[in-house]
């Protein structure tokens, strides 16, 4: 995969937002981080839980074609809805909260796009790779005497192979 150009970053207090291309990172800075696993650090097992949850989940990256819609208030909190997640609210400052949105606004629908174009090709290789299946299995067929049984008419791969061939004599006539 192509390393993604950086478009926007913006630097909270406590984390860092980049929007890429294709992708939105919001990141702790390592001294949010450490100020919550001091915080719960009186209780082990709950900062040992903490701890790894945070090391998990911080940096979250969100695809922005897995971004249903962004929108801000005015108090410029970001919130950006995810289909089956619970929505990511980024507490900015106004203007920095609208620079955001309108970037993810303009670069949202492009990623879309280049999503729903590779589910496209990847369904339509996986139709071809089916029906190359189904050609070798209909070749393989054979009676017991080692003839070969009579195969339907083709349906698939064997239709357009014979249309291309007929264009081809057409245009060598």
């Amino acid at each position: 995969m192509s390393k993604s150009i950086l478009v926007l970053q913006i630097d909270a207090p406590h984390f860092t937002v980049e929007l890429h291309e294709s992708m939105l990172k919001i990141d702790l800075k390592e001294g949010a981080k450490s100020e919550i696993k001091k915080g719960v650090e009186a209780r082990s097992s709950l900062g040992l839980i903490l701890g790894r949850i945070l090391d998990m989940f911080a940096p979250l990256h969100v695809k922005l074609s897995d971004i249903d819609s962004v929108k801000a208030d005015n108090t410029g909190n970001v919130k950006i809805s995810l289909p089956h997640h619970r929505d990511i609210v980024i507490p900015l400052e106004p203007k920095d909260a609208t620079k955001l949105v309108d970037k993810l606004n303009e670069f949202i629908p492009v990623e879309k796009e280049k999503e729903l174009e590779r589910i496209m090709e990847r369904h339509k290789l996986q139709r071809i790779e089916q029906e190359e299946r189904t050609l070798a299995e209909e070749e393989l067929i054979t009676s017991g005497a080692g003839q070969q049984m009579p195969i339907p008419q083709p349906t698939g791969v064997r239709k357009v192979e014979e249309e291309a061939e007929k264009e081809i004599e057409e245009k060598e006539e």
